[in-house]
């Protein structure tokens, strides 16, 4: 395992002008080493941000287990290629899990029940777990994680966007069950103590997210509505993948820019300004 990770990195930087063996050795032997789980939604794309202006090599992986909400899988490679012009390289790789969406009983999966919507505080949100999802995730980022961990003989950072609004719905982003996996990962492998987890919103909010974001963007010379555009958090987009307003993941996102005080850049199925003020009589609603 761990010679195929070396292959694959070895191989992305060959591409880049002018490869040299040993500065890609030198190079990224002396950088920070982090592998992210990237949904290509807008936590983990803002995690992704977060680990490139802390001087992070981001090795990012997203999981097509038969969502239905795929676009995000699009808008993921729409901001690794949008990054890498920019001068930010990132290894990307797509792990497709298709043989278990007939196996799994969650309206998130195709062939589930409509996605409820509503407020992420509402019981009904409950129908948006995946069973088991940030294990079967964890145990293939770990793997990759400890080769890369041996392979560079260095610590390598797991990382990940689960912050404190997600606790109340999914018990497999909460820390019990993170430190109860990483446990488990630890006595299952040996040099398990190099490989750690990064979780840097994990007591924030979608708005603290998005306001590092920003933060970020501005440090990295990126622009905001650029990245933020190639992301997705819509659970219901349509079939030209404009994001709806009224599911759970679409009304918090949408009360973070709110808050922020932005216009969020993605287009959503009947405008921002309906979708702003869906949002804010629901808010006023629940209040």
């Amino acid at each position: 395992m761990a010679e195929i990770v070396e292959k694959e990195l070895w191989d992305h930087y060959s591409e880049l002008p002018n490869p040299n063996w040993y500065e890609y050795k030198k190079n990224n032997n002396m950088k920070k080493q982090a592998v992210l789980s990237l949904s290509g939604g807008m936590d983990s794309s803002t995690v992704l941000l977060h680990l490139l202006a802390n001087d992070y090599q981001v090795t990012a992986l997203s999981f097509d287990y038969g969502q239905k909400h795929s676009v995000e899988l699009k808008r993921a490679q729409q901001l690794i290629d949008y990054l890498n012009k920019k001068g930010y390289e990132v290894k990307y790789q797509k792990i497709t899990l298709q043989g278990l969406v007939s196996l799994l009983d969650s309206n998130l999966v195709k062939g589930g029940e409509d996605v409820p919507e509503g407020h992420y505080e509402e019981d009904n949100m409950k129908d948006t777990v995946v069973p088991n999802r940030n294990k079967i995730f964890s145990s293939i980022i770990q793997a990759v994680a400890l080769s890369l961990a041996q392979v560079r003989g260095c610590e390598v950072k797991i990382a990940m966007g689960i912050h404190a609004g997600d606790h109340a719905i999914y018990p497999d982003c909460r820390q019990e069950f993170r430190d109860a996996d990483y446990n488990a990962f630890v006595e299952g492998n040996w040099d398990a103590d190099k490989v750690t987890y990064y979780t840097p919103y994990l007591d924030g909010d979608k708005f603290d997210i998005l306001k590092d974001g920003e933060r970020c963007c501005e440090e990295l010379g990126l622009d905001f509505d650029n990245v933020y555009l190639r992301t997705n958090t819509s659970y219901k987009p349509d079939a030209e993948g404009r994001s709806d307003y009224k599911s759970a993941s679409s009304v918090e996102r949408i009360e973070a820019f709110l808050k922020l005080g932005r216009k969020d850049p993605v287009e959503y199925i009947d405008g921002w300004e309906t979708a702003k003020k869906h949002v804010e009589k629901l808010l006023a609603d629940h209040a």
